[in-house]
């Protein structure tokens, strides 16, 4: 009889995880509404930290393109909700996704040359784009030059209105990301990436196109940086090249993620709640906040390769993102990867009869 084979794609914990992360999100959804304003604040600051972190993290973790220059699409986009909101009138809220477009749009050309590095020439060809993109701000000055730029049109709003919206985009922000990483994984396009990340050699000879798939990740991780880029200065309502362009946006993605865990959807959240407590916790500590981040972060790389997630995943096996799928043969189920083959066995050879020959039958008894 044949074995009945089911192929799984959702786990029990991912069945429990998914009505909590809804509640998360609903009861999230209501801080405007009774939070203060410091508190409002810290939520956009954190809810923003996670759009960064999973944007990174799938430039990073999924696509194998570690960058240290994604703060230039987080400038780009504080940039583009100026020019659109100031200069052409556009409600600035409406400007969020206009952000990310642009930001999208300047991924094309910086793709075009940080590409033709690879490796850790990549990631400082990266940061040398951002670097270049920032000077050219500094010289504009329609842009304001090197002393910025106020986001007045949001002055408008009353502070309570605007403090709400904002906090509602930057939880659009950060869920929409992690949705848009997850769609992505259990895709096609998913599967591609992670062929790269591992083996690019091998997923050529596989069929997968490297430039166009990279180039595809490379854009849509501009997208969700630049949208969450103007979210987080229509929060501070001014911009300037020094602090838009600054390499501490980078740092703060990588901190996240690797904290967390590289390469999983759960790892970058997890990073962002440890970052935020640290960064409240030590904030008033001045020098010791960034000693104690170091320290953090070096200890993970050391004794947890696979970020704290990664930890925790190895003591209790439970996907509650799962993007793999499992094959079931009846009661029992493998995740994607084979089962561990079995040892063959081998029959056993009497030391006295190591020539394969067979043994002569026992002569019947005298009362046979």
């Amino acid at each position: 009889m044949a074995t009945p084979l089911k192929v799984e794609r959702y786990t029990r914990a991912s069945r429990i995880a998914l009505p909590v992360v809804a509640a998360v999100i609903i009861a999230a959804a209501t801080i405007p509404a009774w939070g203060s304003s410091s508190v409002i604040k810290q939520g956009v600051t954190f809810l923003t930290l996670v759009a960064l972190g999973q944007m990174w993290n799938l430039l990073a973790g999924y696509g194998g393109l570690v960058s240290v220059g994604q703060q230039a699409f987080v400038g780009i986009g504080a940039y583009t909700l100026w020019v659109f909101s100031e200069k052409v009138g556009i409600n600035p809220f409406f400007c969020v996704p206009i952000a990310g477009i642009v930001a999208a749009l300047f991924a094309f050309p910086t793709a075009g040359l940080a590409f033709r590095l690879r490796g850790g020439y990549f990631a400082v060809g990266t940061w040398v784009i951002a670097e270049v993109y920032r000077l050219l701000v500094t010289l504009i000055s329609w842009l304001g030059g090197g002393s910025g730029v106020s986001i007045n049109s949001a002055r408008g709003f009353s502070p309570t209105t605007r403090q709400a919206f904002v906090f509602w985009w930057a939880l659009a922000v950060a869920v929409g990301s992690i949705a848009l990483v997850y769609l992505i994984l259990r895709s096609r396009r998913g599967v591609a990436l992670t062929a790269i990340r591992d083996d690019e050699v091998g997923a050529r000879s596989l069929g997968v196109n490297l430039t166009r798939s990279k180039l595809w990740v490379f854009v849509i991780a501009a997208f969700g940086t630049g949208a969450t880029g103007a979210v987080i200065y229509l929060n501070l309502l001014r911009v300037g090249p020094e602090a838009g362009f600054s390499l501490q946006w980078s740092a703060l993605m990588i901190f996240a993620v690797v904290i967390g865990g590289l390469g999983t959807i759960e790892g970058p959240i997890l990073g962002a709640i440890i970052f935020f407590g640290l960064q409240q916790l030590l904030a008033d500590y001045g020098t010791w906040y960034l000693i104690v981040l170091g320290a953090i972060a070096a200890l993970v790389v050391v004794f947890a390769k696979k970020g704290l997630w990664g930890a925790i995943y190895r003591r209790w096996p439970a996907d509650l993102l799962p993007v793999r799928r499992r094959l079931c043969l009846e009661t029992v189920c493998f995740p994607e990867e084979a089962p561990p083959a079995q040892p063959p066995q081998y029959p056993i050879v009497q030391a006295d009869n190591l020539s394969g020959e067979q043994p002569p039958a026992p002569s019947p008894g005298p009362g046979a």
